[in-house]
């Protein structure tokens, strides 16, 4: 009993060493390179964005549709100043309006004494015509009734003059006809263009009028105002010009507000209506609101000129809106949450390799590590989204295993090194 217990001690030592030296030998041959072992997990994109808040809804001011041409600021209340229904708010340079109600009236006076001018010189000439119309007439009445034309008492050079003075009378009374319909005619033409330029005049003084009594704008309810601002960023200021019409500034409604943001053009993948964000008020750092991407503008576009960097705007709708905090043109920043997938393989950018043109992961199998092509999905700083290639539980290498390994002859068979991603640490 004692030497088959002895034997079999010995039997299961031998058995263990053997088994302890395959499983340090195992380990030896796997490369010491670092792994990760992947699974479903969360991912989403943060993207920065900055913009300014405004009201969802507002009361446009705006210039007098009244007035003609452009306008000269002369005077404005301050940017955000609160005022009450009916307040004047700003004021026009009334200069231009002035000059022009002087030369409207200046061209009525002259056209009217014009036209004055006109009727009595005309009344005159027709006066004329008839005078010498009537005269005519009455030489001949007078030579119908005293005939010359009997041969027998008269001589033929008395029949002849007769005869010449019947024709000439005649002829005068249809010239004198003639030309009064003719200059009563030309009369009129002229008389009905200086009535134009007549009504022309008042038209102007009506416009210039009416102007300088539309040279304030009031403010149509209680709030606080807000002036327009240009692409530069800059509001209306005294002196500047707008036109009839334009928009000045704006009332806003405080009880709801919206931010309006800008995203880079190259971090706009994926922004689109919907999505989350978090707002956080320059002015008050320490708070941080909730809101949803409203609206996403359609092309990218310069927020400055002369800066070629285009920016896709987006409206973000605030789930509250605080208004002991929040003002209208207040600056602000938000996060926004883009790509958002609830279960994704998402790996470090440093486990991506390329060769040949293609991505790739080296994933454990056995005691070696293999190269699997992967499709690649969105990507956040330091993570990238693995689409195919990967399943739940492989085993992934954090570096290139066969630079570790410092394997010459596999990577030479293997078609070259593989690079890292751009990125990969």
């Amino acid at each position: 009993m004692k030497r088959a217990r002895i034997a079999a001690i010995g039997f299961g030592g031998v058995a263990l060493v053997a088994c302890a030296a395959w499983w340090i030998g195992s380990i030896g041959d796997r490369p010491d390179v670092p792994t990760l072992v992947v699974s479903a997990r969360p991912f989403e994109r943060l993207v920065a964005a900055e913009g300014n808040l405004e009201a969802v809804e507002a009361t446009p001011v705006t210039a007098p549709i009244e007035a003609q041409g452009q306008l000269k600021v002369a005077w404005l209340v301050p940017d955000g100043t609160p005022v009450k229904a009916g307040d004047v708010v700003v004021r026009f340079d009334p200069s231009e309006m002035e000059r022009s109600l002087r030369d409207g009236q200046s061209d009525k006076t002259a056209t009217e004494s014009r036209i004055t001018g006109m009727r009595a010189d005309t009344g005159g000439v027709i006066r004329n015509l008839e005078r010498d119309a009537a005269l005519a007439r009455e030489e001949l009445r007078g030579a119908d009734r005293y005939k010359v034309d009997d041969p027998d008492v008269f001589s033929r050079q008395e029949i002849i003059r007769s005869e010449i003075d019947r024709t000439l009378a005649t002829q005068r009374i249809d010239t004198a006809d003639k030309v009064r319909s003719i200059r009563q005619d030309v009369a009129k033409v002229d008389l009905d263009l200086l009535d134009i330029e007549r009504r022309k005049a008042g038209i102007a003084i009506d416009r210039a009028s009416k102007g300088l009594d539309a040279l304030e704008i009031k403010a149509p309810h209680d709030g606080i105002l807000v002036y327009k601002r240009d692409w530069r960023g800059d509001i209306t200021r005294v002196g500047d010009t707008v036109w009839p019409g334009e928009p000045v500034g704006e009332i806003p409604e405080l009880k709801t507000m919206q931010a309006r943001v800008y995203v880079l053009e190259a971090d706009a993948g994926g922004l689109a209506k919907g999505l989350s964000a978090a707002v956080v008020v320059e002015a008050h750092p320490g708070l941080s609101y909730k809101a949803k991407i409203k609206k996403v503008d359609t092309l990218a576009k310069r927020r400055t000129g002369w800066i070629p960097v285009q920016y896709f705007g987006a409206t973000l709708e605030l789930d509250a809106t605080d208004a002991a905090v929040m003002k209208p043109g207040q600056r602000v920043r938000a996060v926004l949450a883009l790509d958002a997938r609830p279960d994704a393989f998402s790996v470090p950018r440093n486990a991506i390799f390329e060769k040949n043109g293609k991505k790739i992961v080296y994933k454990l199998e056995g005691r070696a590590f293999a190269p699997v092509e992967v499709t690649l999905g969105p990507a956040a700083v330091g993570r990238v989204v693995v689409e195919k290639g990967l399943a739940e539980g492989d085993e992934i290498a954090l570096r290139d295993p066969l630079a570790a390994a410092g394997d010459e002859q596999a990577q030479a068979a293997s078609g070259g090194s593989p690079t890292a991603l751009p990125g990969a640490r």
